[in-house]
C-alpha cells in the first residue's frame, strides 16, 4: 500500500470500520480525514470523524437544516439517525448517536 504510514492507517482503518462504503465516498472520506486540521488527531479518529461528517453533509438534510437556521447541535440531533443509516449500509457497527453521547 503507497503513502506515508498516516494515510496508511487512515486506509486500514476505513476497511475496517465502514467495509462495504463505495469507492467513491471512500476516496471522499479519506480526502476529508487527510486535510491539515486532522493532522494531529491518531489516524483512526480522522477518519471517524470525517466518515461521519461525509455521511451526514452527503446523504441527510444536515446543510438543508443549517440554511433553515437550526444550529449545529439541533441539525445534528435531527439527522443522526440517517447518518447511522448511512454508516451501518456501509456495514459500520459504530454510531454517530453513541460516540456523540459518549463526548457529553
Amino acid at each position: 500500500m503507497a503513502g506515508t504510514r498516516r494515510q496508511q492507517a487512515i486506509r486500514r482503518a476505513l476497511r475496517a470500520l465502514a467495509p462495504g462504503i463505495p469507492l467513491s465516498d471512500a476516496e471522499a472520506v479519506i480526502a476529508l480525514a487527510e486535510r491539515r486540521h486532522m493532522k494531529e488527531l491518531p489516524p483512526a479518529t480522522a477518519l471517524w470523524l470525517a466518515l461521519g461528517s461525509h455521511a451526514r453533509h452527503v446523504y441527510t438534510d444536515y446543510d438543508r437544516l443549517l440554511a433553515e437556521g437550526y444550529d449545529r447541535d439541533a441539525a445534528r440531533f435531527f439527522v443522526a439517525g440517517d447518518t447511522d443509516g448511512v454508516l451501518a449500509g456501509w456495514g459500520c457497527t459504530r454510531s454517530v448517536s453513541e460516540s456523540e453521547d459518549a463526548e457529553e
